[in-house]
């Protein structure tokens, strides 16, 4: 199979799978969820390949540009609409194969999650597929009008499968939930548009702009000067607004808790599983490495934001009895991981530990992405049969369902960041560099896992501890339902075990690659003030 046909089959899988639902006849409507899970699973296929091939060949070594340039290994290149040279562009690295893996894995489980939906399943899963054919094009893309196509069009079918299959405030959260995510939009718009039309601050060999090529800006920011550092100053800040709504993180966050209580089950798993991710790819795709210096002058900034989140997240989890809003509100906590890792911009010694920082952002975006497609799953298990989410009415479930017990255990133990698993290999990397880029911060953000670990344990008592007359009888997991459980539960501590074996050998170098050259565009544009890049904020100021 040849590279195009892969990368564009990564995406194109579902799209078919999607038109193929819609084209079934009246009668075959109870055939939707398999002709969607078969899809599916063969997007999970390709995916898994796509991965082998990487992994497997000495040429995935070689950084995005240099296999771009050649038009080599595991990329795509042709012209789309050359009057304003704008590409059909599509690469992999290991930033975006491993969360191609997580959308393709998590999209499969939702659509095993799907099955007992029966109100109109020809729509529903058409828009599923649609749903996770631009997720995944949203991850290949290597040109910036390709990638805010397919980020655009994804927010068309999540809209109407809350707003159709949702809950009693289906038609409220969808609307908001639109609103938000273009309110940011609009801000990455105006951040590519700048980046096309800017016309240089300093000479960049032929370069003249009026590109929307993700791999050559990142060069021109990283190596010269053509854009200045006002200019990158503007750059980040829009692009960072317009991701941070997407992960989200405060003040953008209000939009989540209505969207998760609001969609299905299966719905809620790829907002929190995949969705949220795209922000914090959106940042380590374009915001840092396309504004460096700008990256390097709100850096502080941005890392209190991210403590800020991780603490706000936990407290509002802890005040929930909502068991919906609580894992929605932990998703705001966690997020906040994402934020700091990346802004944690200690640049001495070429980087190395903010490499640290950015590869657990990356591992958090990965470990997140388990544990809570997880915790939403295992949140509509019991309200399926309970007809309830409020925590002060639950108790006892451990010995009605002892194996839904155990599965929860593990997942929420995993989101908590107990050693052995998932989330602590994240928590440690940032909390590590957090510490080395601001004292004050890493405290803060170490402190912060007590906080986690209180909510997380108190859910745990509320729901599966004591006894509750009320649910004895309730089934415990079905078949369907271990199946989907089962993945979830080993990935949670593979991950947490042989994290450098499973994860880190193949992801890190690409990630230490965009440190690199983000150091190096800091350093292009900031000028002096980089020199000081390892100092607290007043000798930084001092420095300007």
């Amino acid at each position: 199979m040849s590279d195009q046909l892969l990368l564009t089959s990564l995406w194109l899988v579902p799209l078919i799978g999607a038109g193929v639902v819609l084209l079934l006849p009246r009668g075959a409507e109870r055939h939707a969820k398999h002709v969607a899970t078969a899809f599916s699973a063969a997007a999970l296929a390709l995916a898994v390949y796509a991965l082998v091939l990487y992994v497997g060949d000495d040429r995935s070594a070689a950084s995005l540009a240099d296999r771009a340039a050649s038009g080599g290994f595991l990329t795509a290149r042709h012209d789309w609409i050359p009057a304003f040279k704008i590409q059909y562009f599509l690469g992999l690295d290991g930033i975006s194969v491993s969360l191609i893996l997580l959308t393709s894995l998590t999209t499969l489980l939702a659509c095993l999650a799907s099955w007992p939906i029966e109100k109109q399943p020809r729509g529903y899963y058409s828009l599923f597929l649609l749903l996770a054919a631009t997720m995944t094009g949203v991850f290949l893309a290597l040109d910036l009008f390709l990638f805010y196509v397919f980020f655009e069009v994804m927010l068309l079918p999540m809209y109407f499968l809350i707003a159709i299959w949702g809950g009693e405030d289906r038609e409220y959260a969808a609307i908001k939930f639109l609103l938000y995510t273009l309110f940011g939009s609009v801000f990455i718009l105006v951040a590519i548009l700048i980046l096309y039309f800017w016309t240089g601050d300093a000479p960049a060999g032929d370069f003249r702009g009026g590109s929307f090529d993700i791999v050559k800006l990142t060069g021109i920011a990283s190596t010269t000067g053509y854009y200045g550092r006002w200019i990158q100053d503007w750059v980040f800040v829009l692009f960072l607004v317009g991701f941070l709504v997407k992960l989200p993180s405060f003040p953008f966050h209000t939009w989540l808790p209505d969207a998760h209580v609001q969609a299905p089950t299966p719905i809620s798993m790829i907002l929190a599983g995949v969705l949220l991710k795209i922000g914090g790819y959106g940042m380590i795709r374009l915001a840092w490495p396309l504004a460096p210096a700008g990256a390097l002058d709100w850096s502080y900034a941005v890392a209190a934001l991210g403590v800020f989140s991780i603490v706000y997240g936990a407290l509002a989890a802890m005040a929930q009895t909502d068991f919906k809003k609580l894992v929605a509100y932990s998703s705001v906590s966690h997020m906040g991981y994402v934020t700091l890792g990346l802004a944690a911009m200690n640049l001495a010694g070429g980087g190395a530990y903010y490499a640290y920082g950015v590869n657990g952002a990356m591992y958090m975006m990965l470990a997140h992405g388990i544990t809570s497609a997880a915790m939403f799953f295992l949140v509509g298990v019991i309200y399926d049969r309970a007809h309830t989410r409020d925590l002060d009415r639950l108790g006892g479930l451990n010995d009605v369902m002892p194996v839904y017990g155990a599965v929860s255990y593990v997942i929420f133990f995993g989101s908590m960041g107990l050693p052995g698993l998932c989330g602590f290999v994240a928590e440690v990397f940032v909390v590590l560099a957090a510490f080395h880029y601001s004292v004050p911060m890493g405290i803060l953000a170490a402190a912060a896992v007590v906080l986690t670990a209180g909510y997380i344990l108190w859910t745990i008592q509320r729901v599966f501890l004591g006894r509750n007359e009320a649910w004895k009888g309730l089934p415990d997991l079905s078949p369907r339902e271990v199946g989907i459980s089962v993945p979830l539960v080993v990935l949670t501590v593979l991950m947490g075990v042989f994290p450098q074996a499973l994860i880190l050998r193949w992801m890190s170098p690409s990630v230490d690659r965009m440190v690199a050259g983000v150091a190096s565009g800091a350093t292009q544009a900031a000028g002096p003030m980089a020199d000081h890049a390892d100092q607290p904020p007043a000798v930084v100021a001092e420095a300007r």
